[in-house]
């Protein structure tokens, strides 16, 4: 998170006004927040600290919090700040001195900062990273004997048959033997044939079924995977027997698993004090777990059961602090005594050669590849070299849908209104501006008005019109809505309209009175659209200033299409996009790698 902001004045709200010293010339350049300046402050009299080099690491630390970072590395910062603001006034001294000035701290004494690796960090993500590292070693600590080898075996020759689930039969054996897993692959390369044939294996090992527990971030990401696994155990490779088991199967979200409490929305009903039941929990889309989930996940877990994390680190990471999926498949170390066992899906399965070619080149960073791939003609992939400019072509693509959504959604059908809703996501990096969110779902509901004039429910007058898809943005415990999940207003057969909701035990409906912190989703940002899959997708890259313009954040958005991609942005943003990586400073990885070692 190197980028400045640029006040808007001197009563930009984004500014300290009763700020001083290096406090006040940082965030005058639009390096630290307000936010950030109170914190140090705050901090620094509560402690009695008034050295200003610390007292401006302590703002840093909040300014890379904010940006998704667990710490800071105060060399790297200065670097990268002083690139784009080299009138910043940094600290005479160099990185060592200036951190053996944190060490000697008040504010170090009494805990409220910690200094690991080089890394500055407040308390309480220094606190989650070594819980979690601590718990990782504490499981793999166990030795429990694996019962009927012999019979596992065997069950693995059947359910990963051949050469062509060779990848997905060495995940599954390496898991059976670890309390922990760590399973990442890109989209089509078998992570849900791996866990179904995974948990069939599991049932081999106890004549008591083990009791399984599927979750991930996000609603709509939760009833992906139970519907993956689900279509993956009627095939012929699985017995009678497993599919009757797997088929009993439910799906949650992390928090609903967990149990969420609505006086706290970092702790749960499940801890260290009282554990999750179950022998085996499988986490889907782990790289939007953050650190603070990971943690609560790890401490309510029985020391002897299975985890299984399942996802794509190359993926964007969680909206909070932290990037753990990513500094998990880094930082784990190989051999026996390792905290756990990583396993990597690499072939894709899938038909749509163009699309896998263009996350490849993506994901290596390699810019001409995927401009040539781009530009090269293909039923899969089209491209328009330009900013913000949709043709004709991609404005009946995107009106269709909503038209099909609506239709649906008048005559009653909640099903087939929420099924067209996967036909095709329009994806943006930004909420704001001419290139944002909010411009796109006001421009699809104008096309809407244009097309069904004189049929009633116009979007330009009515909000809860018929066929409005709807996004949720917080957890909403009473009503079992949670953020991430998507519903559409559908017109009843009494003529009164409810939002309807795909859940795991099937459609929930409610009144839109009930409902807060909704948003319309014609359109989505790319972030929220992890855990999520459509046939089409049309990406609308952002300007080439853009702060959130990353690899990452390109091959998010590519990889969320199943059959085809639309990609919308001038070649230098691609190549832009390309050259930048999304880099959030953390310790785990450097943990994980020493050990659980803590050095100062």
């Amino acid at each position: 998170m190197s980028e400045l902001f640029e006040p808007d004045g001197p009563y930009d709200q984004r500014l300290a006004r009763n700020a001083d010293g290096s406090l006040a010339a940082f965030n005058q350049a639009g390096a630290l927040s307000a936010a950030d300046v109170h914190v140090a402050q705050r901090l620094g009299v509560l402690a009695g600290e008034s050295d200003p080099a610390v007292l401006l690491a302590v703002a840093l630390v909040s300014r890379a919090v904010r940006g998704g970072s667990v710490c800071v590395d105060l060399a790297e910062t200065k670097a990268a700040l002083s690139e784009i603001a080299p009138e910043l006034p940094w600290p005479d001294a160099d990185a060592e001195v200036w951190l053996a000035r944190i060490a000697d701290s008040p504010l170090t004494a009494s805990g409220v900062l910690h200094l690991d690796f080089g890394l500055v960090y407040f308390d309480r993500y220094w606190r989650q990273e070594v819980q979690l590292c601590d718990d990782l070693a504490a499981r793999a600590r166990r030795t429990d004997a694996l019962a009927g080898p012999e019979r596992i075996a065997e069950a693995a020759a059947r359910l990963f048959p051949g050469d062509s689930y060779a990848e997905q039969r060495a995940a599954a054996l390496a898991a059976v033997g670890s309390r922990t897993t760590v399973l990442t692959g890109g989209p089509g390369t078998g992570k849900t044939t791996t866990v179904a044939g995974l948990l069939a294996l599991l049932g081999s090992l106890d004549e008591r079924a083990p009791r399984i527990a599927l979750a991930a971030p996000t609603g709509k990401a939760s009833a992906r995977l139970l519907e993956a696994v689900r279509h993956e155990i009627a095939d012929e490779r699985f017995t009678e027997a497993e599919r009757q088991t797997l088929a009993e199967l439910s799906s949650s979200t992390l928090h609903r698993l967990l149990g969420s409490r609505p006086d706290n929305s970092t702790r749960f009903r499940h801890h260290r004090g009282n554990r999750l039941p179950h022998d085996v929990v499988v986490v889907d889309e782990t790289s939007m777990v953050s650190l603070t989930m990971m943690a609560r996940l790890l401490e309510a877990l029985r020391p002897d059961a299975r985890l299984v994390l399942v996802g794509d680190h190359h993926q964007l990471a969680s909206i909070d602090a932290g990037a753990v999926l990513a500094d998990l498949v880094a930082g784990l170390p190989d051999g026996p005594g390792a905290p756990a066992v990583v396993g990597s899906l690499h072939t894709n399965h899938r038909s749509e050669r163009d699309i896998i070619e263009l996350g490849e080149a993506i994901r290596a960073g390699d810019a001409d590849a995927a401009v040539e791939r781009l530009r090269t003609p293909s039923a899969e992939l089209s491209y328009l070299d330009q900013t913000g400019v949709l043709t004709d072509d991609l404005r009946s693509a995107i009106l269709g849908v909503a038209l099909t959504v609506r239709a649906a959604a008048q005559a009653g059908d909640a099903v087939g209104a929420l099924a067209a809703l996967d036909e095709h996501r329009l994806l943006c990096a930004h909420r704001d501006g001419p290139l944002g969110v909010e411009h796109w779902n006001r421009q699809v509901e104008q096309w809407i008005a244009e097309a069904t004039r004189g049929e009633g429910d116009d979007p330009l007058v009515e909000p809860w019109y018929v066929g409005r898809p709807v996004l949720v943005r917080v957890n909403d415990y009473a009503l079992g809505l949670h953020n991430g999940d998507v519903g559409v207003v559908v017109r009843e057969a009494d003529g009164t309209v409810r939002v309807a909701f795909q859940s795991t035990g099937g459609i929930v409906a409610f009144p839109p009175s009930r409902l807060s912190a909704i948003e319309t989703m014609h359109a989505m940002t790319i972030h929220k659209s992890q855990g999520s899959q459509a046939k089409q997708v049309t990406v609308l890259l952002p300007e080439e200033e853009s702060r959130l313009l990353t690899r990452e954040l390109f091959y998010t958005a590519v990889t969320r299409a199943r059959f085809q991609v639309n990609v919308v942005g001038a070649e230098s943003v691609v190549r832009s996009s390309l050259a930048r990586r999304a880099s959030r400073a953390s310790g785990l990885r450097q943990r994980l790698e020493a050990n659980g070692d803590r050095p100062r």
